[in-house]
C-alpha cells in the first residue's frame, strides 16, 4: 500500500470507554522492568515478540508516564491500555522475533511508538458490540488524539499521540 507513509487519523472525540486499570503508587514490577529492559524515553527498548512482553511494555509505560513525567493516573491508564493494544498487534500479526518500544514527551504532547519489521499495515475495522477481538486499533482511534503508521525501509512504526498538560 504505497503512499500511506506518514498516514495519520485525527481523533474524533466520542465517549468511548475502556476497562479500568488503576496504577499502584509503588509498583516494584514497573521499576524492575525499567531496570532490566531500559528506559523507552532514552532509546528504543527491544522486546521479544511474545505475549508476556505486553506486560513488560505496560509496566514501562506506567513508570514513565506516572513517575518520570508525573502525569495523571487517568492519562497513565489510557497510555498503558493503548501500549498493550499496539504491542498485542505487533506480537500477533507481524511474525517478528523482536519489536521496539519508544516514548517521548514534548510540550503538551506524549508520543508512543511500536516498531516492528513487518511492512503489513494495521487495519482499523468496524467493531460490533459482541466482537471478542479486533478492538485494538478501535481503542487507539478513540482514546488517542492522533495515531498513524510510518513505513520504514525495513518494517513500520505504529504510533499514537495524546495531549498532556504541562506542569
Amino acid at each position: 500500500m504505497a503512499g500511506l507513509e506518514g498516514y495519520e487519523r485525527p481523533r474524533r472525540h466520542t465517549g468511548a470507554t475502556a476497562a479500568r486499570w488503576s496504577p499502584a503508587v509503588e509498583d516494584e514490577h514497573a521499576l524492575k522492568a525499567l531496570e532490566l529492559f531500559g528506559n523507552p524515553t532514552d532509546a528504543e527498548v527491544p522486546l521479544p515478540s511474545r505475549p508476556e512482553s505486553a506486560a513488560i511494555a505496560r509496566r514501562l509505560a506506567q513508570v514513565v508516564v506516572l513517575r518520570h513525567w508525573g502525569l495523571s493516573p487517568k492519562l497513565t491508564e489510557d497510555v498503558v491500555l493503548l501500549v498493550s493494544e499496539l504491542v498485542g498487534n505487533a506480537v500477533r500479526h507481524t511474525g517478528a522475533r523482536v519489536f521496539g518500544l519508544r516514548m517521548e514527551r514534548r510540550r503538551g504532547w506524549i508520543r508512543v511508538e511500536v516498531r516492528d519489521p513487518s511492512r503489513g499495515l494495521p487495519c482499523l475495522m468496524p467493531v460490533h458490540e459482541m466482537d471478542l477481538s479486533g478492538r485494538g486499533l478501535f481503542l487507539v482511534d478513540k482514546l488517542s488524539d492522533r495515531w498513524g503508521v510510518d513505513l520504514l525501509p525495513r518494517g513500520k512504526t505504529t504510533w499514537f499521540e495524546m495531549r498532556a498538560a504541562d506542569r
